[in-house]
């Protein structure tokens, strides 16, 4: 058996009637559980028994549906992969640098085509709820275990780089669970206009891939609000494996 409450909800909160609770015989998800207790734990945390509309609308917004949000998150499970290559927004294509742990960003033209490096991109599954920050995926070079990462240095407050990390077992990216170190590796991939994609550090949020509008430079991460350097990318050749 299981605690329900109910909120009288309509133009606004029916405060002076409280809240009501009743024991249901009736099933409910682990979510619909896990929201409860949140919910619960919270009011415990409030000396008063009277709110405010605005108060009352902020327990449940910073409470029950971040809840929710992390647990859509507590495991990602591999789902497959679409191998592809990838142009910026200026149509420049993503390049490996010989000697450093980088992508360049360079206009090809000609008989270079071939320069552009293959990209895998593996999506995950979020079992139990829809992702609405965009499609959890990982990106590496293809044919090789050099995995795209997001990343600051140790021990220093700089701001979050990419990088390219090799990975000796790539089996530790097949399931990602919630605080396992693996989330450096993992973007919300949001696809607009059918073509458009952007891509969203997990680990660090507000946080995009990005290219220089110049020639030859490393493609790198920048804030949403950057308006000098490109964040959109196409996909091109795209093939499931």
């Amino acid at each position: 058996q299981l605690l329900k409450m109910k909120l009288s909800i309509s133009g606004r909160c029916d405060l002076h009637k409280g809240l009501r609770i009743e024991i249901s015989e009736q099933p409910h998800t682990m979510r619909q559980v896990t929201n409860i207790i949140i919910a619960l734990q919270k009011f415990k945390q409030v000396r008063s028994t009277e709110f405010t509309d605005h108060e009352l609308f902020n327990i449940i917004i910073e409470n029950i549906v971040e809840g929710a949000v992390n647990l859509c998150f507590s495991a990602l499970l591999y789902y497959r992969v679409i191998q592809c290559t990838v142009c910026d927004g200026l149509k420049k294509s993503l390049v490996q640098s010989q000697g450093t742990p980088n992508l360049l960003a360079v206009t090809l033209r000609g008989g270079n085509s071939n320069r552009s490096v293959g990209i895998n991109l593996s999506t995950y599954t979020t079992p139990g709820c829809k992702a609405t920050n965009g499609q959890p995926i990982c990106l590496k070079i293809a044919q090789s275990n050099l995995y795209l990462a997001c990343t600051k240095e140790s021990g220093t407050s700089s701001q979050p780089h990419l990088i390219l990390e090799d990975v000796k077992d790539e089996e530790t990216l097949k399931t990602i669970e919630e605080n396992d170190g693996m989330e450096r590796f993992l973007f919300f991939r949001k696809v607009t206009g059918g073509s458009i994609n952007t891509f969203e550090s997990v680990k660090y949020p507000h946080w995009f891939i990005s290219t220089s509008k110049n020639e030859s430079m490393p493609v790198d991460m920048c804030v949403e609000e950057d308006t000098s350097r490109q964040k959109i990318f196409t996909l091109q050749d795209q093939k499931v494996i």
